[in-house]
């Protein structure tokens, strides 16, 4: 009687640390959404080209990208809690400096600050929720992706709001939220640093470098590198071709994140059953790559621009569940060591991506970004369906699970 009471009061504790960090990651992903719409509004106020304010995002990503390699080795030792309390704290202090700066170049530093937070945050969250949930890595994965859609969804009207009145209120806007977030993860969350570390030993720095002798973890993480060229275009670039506004760009990106959240967490699964991981994957990325070079046909088009944008929602909602999925089962190690290790080969591409896409258009026309973005979305199709027989694996290991 004793060791069930004990049972369902750990039960309980685990439950209220899985929809903690859930509601955290929500307000940690609105971040990403709230900045959006004013990307116009901080080249034009600050006399900055498109492509210096799309450093903004390559800055963050890159810095993103290193840190993810040592993330695991600091959650092993601080906990799971200290973990992500402190990268909730990074966010707000960086985010709130970043509203008070008068250089665009501050800004961009700032961000990779910003960076460092969320991944910090990002790698830790998503461990977590799988660790903590009993409903199986799958039901997990599509728990944190609710959250990730529910932000983005969310961000783009507060921030087209906020940024209406000024560009800075975004920025300061996340500072805020992310106290909220400290709150909700410093009274739900359970564990001290002590039973955090007894829970798994130490995590090597290296551990995430000997992950990448794992041929899944690499197809996937370079799958998701190449996607992530289209994917941060769509993101940073196609604000500065929509001739919107701060709430215009708001309103779009929210029907953009609406569908993110619907397909991540009702689709993608009907998907992964009926046809398999690998298809779905590959037919969700060749669809977004058509509507990538869509967008480069017709970029002065308002109307087609915002229809594939808000479209292209649904796609990545479904393919961001399928492929972090099987990211969670590609090999045979600690799920956040791989996580780290397809994080840091992800987000190489996020850090690329929008500085290239500011380039593209100034070199030669704002078609081309687009266009380019495409390609490297279909060199994804290849790539993974090439390496099939290296992760038609996770299927089963999901099954299995």
């Amino acid at each position: 009687m004793v060791e069930q009471n004990s049972s369902d009061a750990q039960n309980h504790a685990h439950s209220r640390a899985v929809w903690a960090v859930f509601f955290a990651s929500i307000i940690a992903f609105m971040g990403l959404g709230l900045v959006d719409p004013i990307l116009p509004a901080i080249s034009k106020q600050l006399h900055a080209s498109p492509s210096q304010v799309t450093l903004l995002f390559t800055s963050y990503n890159a810095v993103m990208a290193v840190a993810m390699l040592i993330t695991g080795a600091i959650s092993s030792r601080l906990g799971t809690k200290v973990t992500l309390i402190s990268g909730v704290i990074i966010i707000a202090i960086f985010s709130t400096l970043g509203g008070l700066s008068n250089s665009v170049w501050w800004i961009v530093g700032l961000r990779g600050g910003w960076g460092l937070g969320n991944a910090l945050f990002v790698a830790t969250a998503l461990a977590a929720i799988v660790s903590f949930s009993k409903n199986g890595t799958a039901k997990a994965v599509i728990l944190y992706e609710a959250a990730i859609g529910l932000g983005i969804s969310v961000g783009p009207l507060l921030g087209g709001e906020l940024g209406a009145i000024t560009w800075r209120g975004p920025f300061i806007g996340v500072g805020v939220l992310m106290a909220v977030a400290l709150v909700f993860l410093s009274i739900f969350m359970p564990g001290s640093k002590k039973q955090a570390v007894a829970k798994r030993p130490a995590t090597s720095i290296a551990d995430p470098f000997r992950a990448m002798r794992y041929r899944s973890i690499v197809v996937f993480g370079l799958t998701a590198c190449l996607y992530n060229f289209g994917f941060f275009t769509l993101l940073a670039y196609a604000p500065f071709v929509m001739g919107l506004n701060a709430r215009g760009i708001g309103f779009v990106f929210i029907g953009w994140g609406v569908l993110l959240a619907i397909t991540s967490v009702f689709v993608a699964p009907i998907l992964q059953r009926r046809f398999g991981t690998v298809n779905s994957m590959a037919a969700m990325l060749a669809a977004f790559a058509v509507v990538l070079i869509i967008m480069g046909i017709w970029t002065s088009v308002q109307w087609v621009v915002i229809a594939a944008v808000i479209f292209a929602g649904a796609l990545l909602g479904n393919n961001n569940t399928l492929i972090t999925t099987a990211v969670m089962n590609a090999a045979p190690i600690e799920r956040s060591t791989a996580s780290a290790a397809y994080s840091f080969l992800r987000f190489l591409g996020g850090a690329i991506a929008p500085y290239l896409a500011g380039k593209l258009a100034q070199w030669f026309s704002p078609h081309v970004p687009f266009v380019v973005g495409g390609c490297f979305v279909l060199l994804s199709v290849i790539w993974v369906l090439s390496n099939r027989r290296h992760v038609s694996h996770v299927d089963h290991a999901e099954a299995h699970h």
